[in-house]
């Protein structure tokens, strides 16, 4: 199954099924008004959703305004953003010296979650000399996670998958980290292209916890990276098992991957700025890669559009003391 939310006027907009195409959609009324409400009681939920997406592959449905989608789950109780791509993190370290991080643990952070950004909008920030960065990487929807569930157990609460955007902000993320307390400028709304697709509607390419599926990056038109989120050393259920060590995850919470990256770079391309001036600082010394500005147009999707596409342009703020 595949599931966008509609724009209503409310803050959780409508869940609506999508076809295979993206092209028709039926409303979920009677069933769940919204993504969280299905999520929250997927189990008794499901039968009556797989009806919904039934009708639809019999050609039934209305034309999906792809103008008033909003993020699959426009706002989450938890976010929680892992770093499962080791290369990614080596090119970090070589480019600028840094010790590798001693640790067994899975890298992870609580990020904003009150809010994602629906996938065609522009994206607000500041000043362009924070360093504005895009991150591509996949997430997963769980139900509601016990304390204490294991890696094996964890698999069985993954619902949904989506592709997400995570916008960071370069130039402040390391004054934050010296702080020991984390981001908070650093990691302003993320965005999530528009549907969110259950498990088997990834066929071969979901296993292992993993999406083995290119996520396609274009900058402005140009062609920037197309990494297999397939090289993720953790899974998914492993991310959410380390999260549920000490905490149940209600229901809505959003697992993040991390920036995808391949050990293939120099072919394949990166899914993030810094990665690429990373790479550019090891091969020449220097980086030439600008980081974003306002007007920049950023793209992604997964070929076949599973999961709809992103393009979204870099927009300057105006608000109190702004302009």
């Amino acid at each position: 199954m595949r599931f966008a939310t509609l724009d209503n006027g409310r803050p959780d907009g409508q869940l609506v099924i999508v076809s295979a195409d993206g092209r028709r959609c039926l409303a979920a009324a009677g069933i769940a008004n919204t993504l969280q409400q299905a999520i929250e009681q997927w189990d008794k939920a499901e039968a009556g959703l797989r009806d919904i997406d039934a009708r639809l592959v019999q050609g039934e449905g209305e034309a999906l305004d792809h103008g008033r989608l909003l993020a699959p789950l426009p706002r989450s109780w938890q976010w929680l953003d892992g770093s499962a791509f080791p290369q990614h993190g080596e090119l970090m370290q070589r480019a600028f010296g840094l010790p590798p991080i001693e640790t067994d643990r899975p890298l992870m952070y609580q990020g904003m979650s009150d809010r994602f950004l629906p996938g065609h909008a522009d994206v607000p920030l500041p000043s362009e000399a924070d360093g504005i960065d895009f991150e591509g990487e996949f997430g997963v929807i769980t139900d509601a996670v016990p304390m204490g569930t294991n890696a094996e157990e964890a698999m069985k609460h993954i619902k949904l998958i989506i592709l997400i955007n995570d916008w960071s902000l370069r130039a402040i993320a390391p004054v934050e980290m010296k702080t020991g307390f984390g981001w908070v400028q650093a990691k302003p709304a993320c965005s999530a292209a528009p549907f969110a697709v259950t498990p088997d509607e990834l066929g071969d390419a979901w296993k292992d916890g993993r999406v083995y599926l290119p996520l396609e990056v274009e900058l402005n038109d140009q062609w920037f990276g197309n990494p297999n989120g397939g090289e993720m050393e953790i899974g998914f259920h492993e991310l959410i098992a380390h999260a549920a060590r000490t905490r149940d995850l209600v229901a809505g919470t959003i697992i993040g991957s991390g920036t995808v990256s391949n050990a293939d770079y120099a072919n394949v391309g990166s899914a993030c700025i810094s990665e690429r001036r990373a790479i550019e600082m090891i091969v020449s010394g220097t980086p030439t890669t600008p980081f974003l500005r306002f007007g920049d147009r950023v793209q992604m999707q997964v070929p076949g559009g599973p999961f709809g596409a992103l393009d979204q342009k870099i927009a300057k703020v105006s608000g109190p003391g702004r302009g």
